[in-house]
């Protein structure tokens, strides 16, 4: 048996949304950019599902640049910001995902703009308080704090987050929505955001393709010119199958939304009191409340003495895809940047279990029993 725990680093592409893509692939092919009527057909295609996309988050249709994926649209909030708004200081924290830490000390050591991290407490949630206190100076300041952290599933208070920096003027709010795009509702005619980020891949859509929401009180220069493409937003040839198969999967994410969250958050909820069974030392780092939690993200806390290094290991070769982290850092020596500024890390075993709509019950129950096994008779 093939058990696939690991949808926060990528879900499978729901078949209906191949059935969309492939007559992109096989007949229409034109060029975007071209006045003919193979181009026609193609844009025609990609302004559909802009607007769609944007009807889905109540957004208007030119707030939506479609972009190669999550970490473009991420760089191009934080540079545009810096760039274009003339952002002179970041406000993040340090559980960020690369695309935004990364990107943020770029423009602190290339730029001179100044980064601030946010306390976060032993869940991963920042100061909030601390945010309030430092907006208050008047400084052109880039707000960048994720919805729903990507390795323990803490969720942000978004719209709280929101409306305190919608109180100044001078105080821009970017939040990195890609764990939570398809997964919760969003209604951005009503919720204060500049900027969110989006990547196809994370809702059983195709890799390679996104989106970056921009408020359109927010005038901003492409990051990659060449072309005139995306309403000038973004120079080159459009993803014209991405943004096609992207429409679809958000499309089919909020037809059935709740249905979808009542079905994961059951099997989370079903694993996290079975692992406690197991052994009464085991538990979960980040929030793990439901209102609290991202419900697609289980990180459990194994005991050092109970599962080794090599627990990953293990279940990989039972079947079960799972992570001890990021994906993005996985092909690093270095440990998570997010469990390393949780408490009691040092002689626990972190793996994160994430799940989709296509996981059954199951799959939950024979991960139980291998992980079980493993636990009673060692790595094996």
């Amino acid at each position: 048996m093939k058990v696939y725990l690991d949808n926060a680093a990528t879900t499978p592409i729901a078949s209906e949304v191949i059935e969309e893509i492939q007559p992109y692939l096989n007949n229409y092919f034109g060029n975007p950019s071209s006045t003919h009527a193979f181009g026609r057909k193609t844009k025609n295609a990609i302004e559909i599902n802009r607007k769609k996309i944007a009807d889905l988050i109540q957004a208007k249709n030119n707030e939506i640049i479609f972009t190669s994926g999550g970490t473009e649209a991420d760089n191009m909030a934080l540079r545009c910001a810096v760039f274009d708004l003339n952002v002179k200081r970041i406000i993040t924290t340090k559980i960020e995902h690369h695309a935004v830490l990364h990107t943020a000390e770029c423009l602190r050591d290339q730029q001179k703009v100044e980064v601030i991290f946010l306390a976060t407490d032993h869940n991963g949630n920042p100061d909030l308080v601390q945010l309030e206190s430092i907006v208050n100076d008047k400084v052109n300041t880039l707000v960048t704090l994720m919805h729903a952290n990507n390795e323990i599933g803490t969720l942000l208070p978004i719209k709280k987050v929101a409306n305190i920096c919608a109180k100044h003027k001078h105080v821009y709010f970017h939040s990195d929505t890609v764990q939570t795009m398809g997964h919760y509702n969003f209604n951005l005619s009503e919720t204060p955001i500049d900027f969110l980020t989006c990547s196809a891949h994370k809702l059983h859509g195709p890799k390679g393709v996104g989106f970056l929401y921009v408020n359109q009180k927010i005038i901003l220069n492409p990051l990659i010119t060449g072309g005139s493409q995306e309403r000038k937003n973004r120079g080159g040839t459009e993803n014209l199958y991405g943004i096609v198969g992207l429409g679809k999967a958000m499309e089919m994410a909020y037809e059935n939304l709740a249905s979808h969250q009542k079905h994961i958050q059951d099997l989370k909820s079903f694993m996290k009191k079975e692992l406690e069974k197991i052994d009464q030392r085991i538990s979960f780092n980040g929030e793990t409340s439901p209102e609290k939690s991202l419900y697609t993200v289980l990180n459990v806390c194994f005991p050092a003495d109970v599962c080794n290094s090599m627990l990953l290991f293990s279940l990989d070769i039972h079947g079960i895809a799972a992570s001890g982290g990021s994906a993005c850092s996985s092909g690093s020596n270095q440990g998570s940047h997010v469990l390393a500024e949780l408490p009691h890390q040092d002689n626990c075993q972190s793996v994160r279990f994430s799940f989709s709509r296509f996981n059954t019950q199951e799959d939950v129950e024979f991960t139980i029993e291998k992980i079980r096994s493993i636990i009673n008779h060692g790595i094996k």
